[in-house]
């Protein structure tokens, strides 16, 4: 199956709008037609799970010993965005989805990846620098609650906040880390202004969802005139 047929095959239950999308796309695709048989989705899903657990580790391992560390978390991300990218497009592609199933795996393994990665932080952090870690973790639970929301209001589940998606959030966050190696204390104030920017998304995605809401309540007061 060419790379085209099979973006068409496994991305129809959802819509992209993140900046790598395209690039994301192809090579999920090119991957799923060579992930070996005996690799399953839930396999998929654990391998992406156990690239956050590195990810948290290495926090605290840059605690323990040496800020070097911080590097493995970057091999942390990369094994993540695997599985978690993966897991459900192979069961759309081996013609197998379990939508419903996979659904609520994916949120709950993905509300306890971000809890792990947001308490590594605060380990490594110091004093008041603590707290945007756990901003973060708040505010990225914010973000998932609007995706629900808003799938239950319109009947479509997106994963990305404009050009902002998961994928996009790995990267920077990565850099941050890598920076924090040569430039100590830079993680903090990296942290601060992720923070500050998940807040003003938030606050602007929590908008246009009480826009739609709004229509759709005037939509029906209308129909039952």
């Amino acid at each position: 199956m060419k790379n085209d047929d099979t973006i068409r095959t496994i991305f129809t239950d959802r819509t992209r709008t993140n900046l790598l999308r395209k690039q994301e796309q192809m090579a999920i695709a090119w991957l799923v037609q060579r992930i070996p048989q005996f690799i399953t989705s839930n396999i998929l899903t654990a391998i992406g799970f156990f690239g956050y657990v590195i990810v948290s580790g290495s926090f605290i391992l840059a605690t323990c010993y040496s800020r070097a560390y911080l590097f493995l978390g970057l091999l942390g991300f990369i094994i993540n965005w695997f599985g978690d990218s993966l897991d459900g497009r192979l069961a759309f592609y081996r013609n197998k989805p379990r939508k419903h199933y996979g659904f609520a795996l994916d949120i709950t393994i993905d509300w306890i990846s971000i809890i792990l990665a947001g308490l590594g932080y605060i380990i490594y952090a110091d004093g008041v620098w603590e707290l945007f870690g756990y901003g973060f973790v708040v505010l990225y639970g914010w973000e998932m609650i609007l995706a629900l929301i808003r799938f239950k209001m319109t009947g479509k589940y997106s994963i990305d906040s404009g050009i902002m998606g998961p994928t996009e959030v790995r990267i920077i966050i990565g850099a941050m880390m890598a920076a924090e190696v040569f430039l100590p204390g830079s993680l903090s104030y990296s942290a601060a202004f992720v923070v500050m920017a998940l807040l003003f998304v938030n606050i602007i995605d929590t908008k246009k969802l009480l826009y739609v809401a709004d229509n759709i309540d005037q939509k029906e007061m209308q129909e039952k005139l």
